[in-house]
């Protein structure tokens, strides 16, 4: 697909990955210090089987050996137009490289195959600047700290307004528990619904379960009913905890669940050996940064790039461009029957 000449003299080859590579692309990612769980093979199939997004996952050589690697999807629908993205639904993504030259290498393919299929634009979800002279975007932080050793320092880590707020869930009798996709999705939908933006089907919940096995769990808080409040599915990743996908009811506030429930997930990966949580990623200044912040979290700028192709200028397809609150306040007024049936229609292209 390309090549440039590499520091060992070596050129580098790029060409698109296969299921025949897959072990040498797991095996890479599994060495290279800047692979996150968003860079692993299972994303490939499932964007193409639970999205219909073409994959295009592009993997780099000198020789023999891989030398960096590059994970897209091509998104093309009716409402917003033609992208290529490092990666849909996931929060980090981008190439990872050993070098300058196998970097530039993965650029130049990545940018050839968004001319190739008529992208408006290329998205590389970075976590640190990549190309000082792409466009970028400011709109995201991410929230990681260390998890301490016991469960009384990390209780004593959280801030203390946030730290009653775990009490008050306690003593109002909740229970937590690993569930599955099943049990966290009507939770999850009802919160989403309520925020007035498209839910993603069950369907994908049961596919990242089957997908990613002991490295994806869904944690349910219930209330002494035993009636679901709150709910969160994790990925599990090289020692980190990471809360991807949450939901609550609206009785979950008046019982701190959504506290209690982060804390319970802090104690559960205390118990599987983890030593970071990754609190996940949100819109700057919005209700969940503020909420990451309470807990003691410091905000890390996503370093989000765009090679804009076709494209004029970066995409604004979130809920905080001004032109999509109209719909935003519609759609929480749907009936849960119409937005359940249409959501995964529209919310394929909000990858």
């Amino acid at each position: 697909m390309s090549a440039a000449p590499g520091a060992t003299g070596l050129p580098v080859r790029v060409t698109e990955a296969g299921e025949a590579d897959r072990a040498h692309w797991q095996h890479y990612i599994g060495a290279h210090p800047e692979a996150s769980f968003c860079h692993r093979w299972e994303w490939r199939a499932l964007m193409a089987d639970e999205w219909r997004h073409r994959p295009v996952y592009l993997i780099a050589r000198r020789g023999d050996a891989v030398c960096g690697v590059l994970p897209l999807a091509h998104m093309r629908t009716r409402l917003f137009g033609s992208q290529l993205v490092s990666l849909p639904f996931c929060v980090y993504g981008g190439p990872i490289a050993d070098d300058p030259d196998a970097l530039a290498a993965l650029d130049e393919a990545a940018r050839a195959q968004a001319e190739a299929c008529g992208a408006g634009h290329l998205e590389y979800r970075n976590r640190r600047r990549l190309h000082p002279d792409w466009p970028g975007s400011d709109l995201y932080a991410a929230f990681e700290k260390p998890l301490l050793a016991d469960e009384q320092a990390n209780l004593l880590a959280i801030p203390r307004k946030q730290r009653a707020m775990v009490r008050k869930g306690m003593a109002a009798g909740l229970s937590a528990a690993i569930e599955d996709a099943d049990s966290f999705h009507p939770v999850y939908a009802d919160n989403v619904h309520r925020h007035g933006t498209p839910a993603m089907p069950r369907s994908w919940f049961r596919a990242l379960q089957a997908s990613f096995g002991a490295d994806c769990d869904v944690m349910v808080v219930r209330d002494p009913a035993g009636r679901a409040v709150s709910a969160v599915m994790s990925f599990w990743h090289r020692g980190t905890a990471m809360p991807y996908y949450a939901g609550d009811l609206p009785v979950a506030r008046a019982l701190a669940a959504n506290d209690f429930k982060y804390w319970r997930l802090m104690l559960h990966a205390l118990d599987r050996g983890c030593t970071r949580f990754d609190f996940g990623r949100s819109k700057v200044g919005t209700g969940p940064w503020h909420f990451k912040r309470n807990w003691g979290f410091e905000p890390q700028p996503l370093a989000y790039e765009y090679r804009l192709i076709t494209r004029s200028s970066v995409p604004q397809n979130n809920p905080n461009n001004p032109r999509y609150r109209l719909l935003i306040d519609t759609w929480r007024r749907l009936p849960r029957p119409l937005v359940d049936w249409l959501g995964p229609r529209i919310v394929r292209g909000l990858g």
